[in-house]
């Protein structure tokens, strides 16, 4: 019994260290995972124990990176675009929460990887803050674009957010049965004491059978792509009684079996057993493709914060001149009432525009506190919760520049160009790949089960001379070849001296198959559903690249025209003010004139960033956002851009 306890833990001991070291090349294979550390278990028998314990994955970090406090000074956040960028790419937390994305799917690639079935991946992108612009017009900034600022409250953003995990819960068990694929030891250890009445001796000698009998099983599963199902085990069963006819008491009969069953119709080959592998390594494609897509629909909506931001500050200062053009006139006209050469009346008039000017400058520098704020929110991890970010004025180190010519490339180059960099495509283009994939196991399903199943069993017997009396009649003949210990029974299994073969075919035939069928059809029709969806969305596509083409053109045209109707106001505006010096004109006339100047320079700065903003839509649109602004993926993905912050500037740019 010793022994046998000793080879049995010797068994054992070498089945658990098989699992522990796939899960060590597991874990070597995921060390260089890009993204969260997820740390394995510790301690002295962790090699043994690491398949069974939970890994450990690294608490959120809320800490802003070094570079925002690199551009603070004297209560000022100097802010360039690309800094603005490197600041989205580092903090934003809708990037933030995508980067787990990828590591969900290596999850997921190793649950297939041990035949389980892949789970989905979400492929839900937050679109990012619109500007304080659409707080009070109700336009939004960027089209289509699902509105995550300061004006969206909390209910909604937390429904955002329960719709973007939705799609990990969700597993798809179709199609013919996969094997388990992680190798499985079992076992089973019994010790017992029974007593048996006996109705008549003639068999045992005696009326009261008492026997005990210690049972020690082990068995090693474990399946294969091909469709192959191995089951070996070692069973003992070692009986002493009071049974008088035994030969041998006690006795230890062994049995050493091997069993391998191969599917011939459903299930058969590697094709079908691996595609769920397959599936998750894709779906592993199609996370980065939407951490992509979140970068780049987040840069843009960082973008399009900025060039607004730098228009209403343009707007602040027109807005001033508009005031101080406003107070002169009021200053003047003061004067002439004084020494009586104008009437009171254009005194009231003068302080009615001096306070509608001082209306539109607060409105306007309001609105560039909205626009602060939605900015730093966007780009930091805590918000406005630090009060050092809170109260820091965003300085924008950066200007709107209109090219004197149009760079524009043929609409089919713009075209081809976006078919294959936009994400989205990537995305669906991979969808159909895994349903068409899923339908070899749906196929697979549809046929009969037949199994074929080969068995070999090596069996040993050995103990000692029964030492009970015998039954008078019936001598005992016990063989000397069976008188031993345990390793005369393991001579025998290993010599093969009692061996037991077996082959065999089990047949299952549905008579409808109406579940397998039912299954086939939906599989197709998805499928069909994901072909015409990818052909809708390549039109939109199309449709989107020249809308954004003629948004950057009619942009330009409506720039351009600004331009000229802001000159010809400033020189109405003086024409005006010249006639009245003269006596020619009214007072009323140069209060028009003058807002009519102030409403052609807020035009003019409009004009400006819609036109930033058109070229920032047609790199979207094209697919282009990453590559024309120098952005890493890599680096997005580690939340560290390697790009020093931009010097401050000694003198702040102008106001």
């Amino acid at each position: 019994m010793h022994r046998l306890q000793s080879i049995s833990a010797l068994v054992c001991v070498f089945l658990l260290l098989v699992p522990a070291a796939d899960a060590q090349s597991a874990n070597a294979a995921g060390a260089g995972v890009r993204g969260h550390e997820i740390r394995d278990p510790s301690g002295p028998f962790s090699s043994i124990t690491r398949p069974y314990r939970p890994k450990e994955v690294a608490p959120i970090n809320l800490s802003n990176s070094d570079r925002l406090e690199q551009l603070l000074r004297a209560g000022n956040l100097y802010l360039s675009m690309q800094d603005a960028i490197a600041l989205a790419l580092e903090n934003n937390l809708d990037i933030e929460i995508q980067r787990y994305g990828p590591q969900l799917a290596e999850a997921s690639i190793l649950r297939a990887q041990a035949g389980g079935f892949a789970r989905g991946v979400s492929a839900n992108v937050q679109q990012g803050p619109s500007s304080a612009v659409s707080q009070t017009t109700g336009a939004t900034s960027n089209q289509g674009a699902n509105v995550t600022g300061i004006n969206v409250n909390a209910s909604q953003q937390a429904s955002n957010a329960s719709s973007s995990v939705v799609g990990n819960t969700l597993i798809t068990q179709t199609g013919s049965a996969i094997p388990n694929l992680d190798p499985a030891l079992t076992g089973f250890l019994r010790w017992g004491h029974f007593t048996t009445p006996q109705s008549s001796a003639f068999i045992t000698g005696t009326n009261s059978f008492i026997q005990r009998n210690d049972i020690t099983n082990f068995g090693y599963q474990q399946g294969f792509l091909s469709g192959t199902i191995l089951n070996m085990g070692l069973s003992n069963s070692t009986v002493t009684s009071n049974n008088r006819s035994a030969d041998f008491n006690p006795s230890t009969t062994s049995t050493l079996s091997f069993q391998l069953t191969q599917h011939l119709l459903q299930g058969w080959g590697r094709a079908v057993n691996s595609r769920q592998i397959r599936i998750a390594r894709n779906n592993r494609e199609v996370s980065d493709l939407v951490f992509k897509q979140q970068v780049i629909t987040t840069v843009s909506a960082v973008m399009n914060l900025y060039w607004d931001l730098v228009s209403f500050n343009e707007d602040v200062r027109v807005r001033k001149q508009a005031l101080s053009l406003a107070e002169k006139l009021y200053n003047d006209n003061k004067k002439q009432v004084e020494i009586g050469t104008l009437a009171p009346i254009e005194i009231v008039r003068a302080e009615a525009e001096v306070a509608a000017r001082q209306q539109d400058l607060t409105l306007s520098e309001t609105q560039v506190l909205q626009q602060e704020t939605i900015i730093k929110n966007a780009l930091s991890r805590n918000g406005v919760a630090s009060p050092s970010i809170a109260d820091a004025h965003i300085i924008t180190t950066d200007r709107i520049r209109i090219p004197d010519v149009e760079p524009i490339a043929p609409i089919q180059d713009l075209t081809a160009t976006a078919l294959s960099a936009r994400p989205e495509l990537g995305q669906n283009r991979i969808q159909i790949t895994n349903s068409k994939i899923n339908l070899q196991g749906d196929r697979s399903a549809l046929l009969p089960t037949l199994d074929a199943v080969a068995s070999l069993n090596n069996n040993g017997l050995a103990g000692q001379p029964s030492s009970l009396p015998e039954i008078p009649g019936r001598p005992r003949f016990p063989t000397g070849y069976f008188i031993g210990g345990y390793g005369t029974v393991l001579s025998q299994l290993f010599g093969r001296n009692f061996p037991d073969y077996s082959l065999a075919l089990n047949l299952n035939i549905p008579i409808r198959n109406r579940a397998a069928q039912a299954d086939m059809v939906n599989d197709q029709l998805t499928l069909r559903q994901q072909e015409l969806s990818l052909q809708r969305l390549e039109n939109q596509v199309r449709v989107d690249v020249q809308n954004a083409v003629i948004g950057l053109q009619q942009a330009r045209a409506r720039y351009q025209a600004s331009v000229k109707a802001r000159i010809l106001q400033e020189q109405t505006v003086d024409a005006e003010q010249k006639k009245y010096a003269l006596g020619a004109s009214t007072i009323y006339n140069v209060i028009l004139t003058q807002r009519d100047l102030a409403s052609a320079q807020s035009t003019e700065v409009a004009a400006a960033a819609a036109y930033a903003k058109a070229r920032v839509e047609l790199d979207r649109s094209t697919g282009q956002t990453l590559n024309n602004n120098n952005i890493s993926l890599d680096e997005a993905f580690r939340g560290s851009v390697s790009r020093p912050p931009s010097p401050i500037p000694a003198v702040p740019p102008p106001k």
